[in-house]
């Protein structure tokens, strides 16, 4: 081998290692900017595999009552069955038919529904603490990524607990009927032994 083609060949590889570097800046430089997601991972409370959107849930997204929402780190998932309190809003028309976190496609007439920290599968009773009426969701999506908000609804939902156009969040209390744990297994909620609406 000439002395020239060995210059080369480390000249080259000098050159590859040093774009490899760069391309790993540059990846933490995004997941930084992103806020810390620069690929989609594995787990499925991460604002990434809810599909919806531009890599975020369909609610992360944004609702009908719109704000702009950023995607934040992931929230830690809460299996314990507790009640909760905050503001409900709904999916946008717009991503009707879209893939959501657990594969399945947005219905806006079904009773899918989006949480950052109650696990995939969950069911809960959702009820609008100003018209007193409540609906059976199923989580199967990411978000809302707005403040206060912890819950969004399909819009037939929506509509059934009384949020419309007009007035696109709702305050509303979200209890677990159940909780799907590590294990498996199905834990109950606080709404469990409620009569279903």
């Amino acid at each position: 081998m000439s002395r020239h083609s060995l210059h080369s060949r480390g000249a080259a590889a000098w050159w590859v290692a040093g774009m490899a570097g760069a391309c790993v800046f540059a990846g933490s430089a995004l997941a930084a900017h992103t806020g810390g997601v620069a690929a989609p991972g594995n787990d499925p409370v991460s604002p990434v595999a809810a599909p919806a959107g531009a890599g975020t849930s369909s609610s992360g997204h944004d609702s009908v009552n719109d704000q702009t929402a950023t995607p934040k780190p992931k929230a830690p998932l809460d299996r314990s069955g507790r009640k909760r309190v905050g503001k409900a809003s709904y999916y946008a028309k717009r991503f009707a038919g879209k893939k959501m976190a657990d594969g399945a496609r947005m219905q806006p007439h079904g009773d899918n529904a989006a949480s950052k920290t109650l696990p995939l599968g969950t069911t809960a009773k959702v009820t609008n603490l100003k018209t007193g009426r409540s609906a059976v969701v199923t989580i199967q999506d990411r978000g809302p990524y707005v403040k206060g908000r912890i819950v969004d609804l399909s819009p037939t939902t929506a509509q059934k607990i009384g949020i419309d156009h007009d007035n696109g969040v709702a305050k509303v209390e979200v209890a677990p009927i159940a909780v799907p744990q590590p294990d498996g297994t199905s834990k109950p909620g606080s709404a469990a032994g409620e009569p279903k609406p």
